[in-house]
């Protein structure tokens, strides 16, 4: 019986763990997949389990420049404890890619359009720091990326406020 006491007693603990996402955080994201290396990246809390993040991101390769700005809807859950948190999101990007003029190709300038979603986890310091690790696939809906399926994987550091 105390055994079953004691489970009861942990996982309640585990169920009621309070959640910590910061109203505000800003950093960067890093990472890279064919896609963009780093990205300024910022969270906004829109409830106890819910939040929007923005990230823009602006790459220059040895043959074009390129930005992109993604939004996300994101749902968060806490794991195991109340500084650790996964999340999931769903949302979409835009972006310019400018290729040289000595680019083989139909189009020095191409405009694009993905859908993308999100999944990831993240750890909160007891000072304003956050870091995250996420998985980011991307699908092109509009131009030079239709249909092609990409993987991003990235750590973001942001200040949290």
């Amino acid at each position: 019986m105390k055994i079953i006491v004691a489970s009861l007693i942990v996982l309640v603990g585990f169920a009621s763990t309070a959640q910590t996402i910061p109203n505000n955080a800003i950093g960067l994201r890093l990472g890279d997949s064919n896609g963009f290396g780093t990205e300024i990246t910022y969270q906004r809390r829109l409830s106890e389990d819910n939040r929007l993040e923005l990230d823009l991101g602006l790459r220059k390769g040895s043959r074009f420049n390129a930005w992109r700005a993604t939004g996300m809807y994101q749902w968060v859950e806490p794991l195991f404890t109340e500084r650790l948190n996964w999340f999931v999101g769903l949302g979409a990007g835009a972006g310019t890619f400018n290729f040289d003029n000595d680019f083989i190709g139909d189009r020095d300038n191409t405009l694009f359009v993905q859908a993308v979603g999100n999944a990831g986890v993240e750890y909160h310091f007891d000072f304003p720091l956050q870091i995250a690790a996420d998985f980011r696939p991307e699908i092109g809906i509009i131009n030079e990326v239709d249909d092609t399926l990409e993987y991003e994987f990235a750590l973001s550091l942001r200040y949290t406020f």
